[in-house]
């Protein structure tokens, strides 16, 4: 589903250092009796929920990549972008999964002193989905429709953005305001025409609309470039335990690179950690997640200084920001590789 994307304010901006790594000062690997290895308790945290789309994560627990890394890992369940940068930047969470554009709210409004360690969504996720028997074909058939989505949707926020790149006018459409799981119903009713979701989302939306065929009108098609979501860390973190975040993160894209080369097995370990989701949905999301991953002559998860820069760009057009956010704000290089 389309993470929500307003950054929560934070009150106490000092001490944001101290708090965030406060709870990470212990070594990875403590040696006790008999030469045992004591792993290191961390937390991980989902950007929206418990979906198929985070499946490489618990593949990577299930078959100990956490472990081999020397950590016990728990992952909680996000209640979207903006909550786990916040949650990461209060010390409730070693490493977070979250939307570049949430990331870059947070730092030009908050100041939050978090930042990217590695991007999973290294192409735009955002999309609009209409049935078929709609006959919206191509962008400008989007002209004069009716689309929903949640207020502060990053799909709605970069809809200018888009309609500008496909030759059509953002002020053509009517927008709808609508909660997040009432979305796939709205489209399967008719009582819209489309509605915002990431691609990612795609498996999960079919199954409701089923055996309808669906149209999907995905931001990267029409060529706009930037980051989605990525791997995120306190800044004290990544300046004090580079290596347990670099650990972390290997270990995670391990799993990634797992899930993406079999994304049924990935999707039937999802099953076992969260019985809700059905494996078939969470292999299809694996597939995308690794259409989004995946960048030609780079290492997964690499971050490009370039795309950071693009990424800031269409997002500081998108967003209000009350201050301005340097690309390098947003990133630290060299943990990935």
């Amino acid at each position: 589903m389309p993470t929500t994307h307003r950054s929560a304010r934070l009150t106490r901006r000092t001490g944001w250092r101290a708090l965030g790594g406060a709870l990470l000062a212990a070594p990875a690997l403590a040696r006790h009796g008999h030469g045992q290895s004591r792993l290191e308790d961390v937390t991980l945290i989902t950007d929206f929920g418990f979906n198929g789309r985070h499946s490489y994560f618990y593949l990577a627990l299930e078959k100990g990549f956490y472990r081999e890394a020397g950590f016990n890992v728990s992952i909680l369940r996000g209640q979207g972008s903006a909550d786990a940068i916040r949650r990461v930047a209060a010390g409730n969470a070693t490493l977070g999964f979250a939307d570049a554009g949430a990331l870059l709210l947070a730092r030009g409004n908050d100041q939050v002193p978090v930042k990217l360690s590695a991007i999973i969504y290294a192409s735009p996720p955002q999309a609009l989905f209409a049935l078929q028997e709609r006959g919206l074909a191509a962008p400008a058939s989007l002209a004069g429709r009716t689309l929903a989505d949640t207020a502060f949707s990053s799909v709605r926020l970069l809809f200018g953005a888009y309609a500008r790149a496909a030759g059509i006018d953002p002020a053509s459409v009517t927008w709808v305001t609508a909660e997040s799981a009432t979305l796939p119903s709205l489209l399967a009713n008719g009582r819209v025409d489309a509605i915002g979701q990431f691609t990612v989302g795609q498996p999960l939306l079919e199954a409701v609309t089923a055996p309808r065929p669906l149209t999907r009108f995905a931001y990267r098609d029409v060529g706009l470039d930037f980051y989605g979501n990525g791997l995120i860390a306190t800044e004290n973190t990544l300046a004090t335990r580079p290596d347990l975040v670099r650990a972390l993160t290997a270990a995670t894209l391990k799993g990634l690179r797992e899930a993406i080369a079999n994304p049924e097995e990935a999707g039937a370990i999802m099953h076992r950690a969260h019985r809700q989701v059905q494996p078939a949905v969470a292999a299809g999301e694996t597939r995308l997640v690794g259409e989004l991953a995946s960048v030609p002559g780079q290492p997964l998860g690499a971050i490009d200084p370039a795309r950071v820069a693009s990424t800031v760009r269409v997002m500081s057009d998108a967003f209000t920001l009350r201050s301005p956010v340097a690309p390098d704000e947003l990133f630290v290089p060299g943990l990935v590789g």
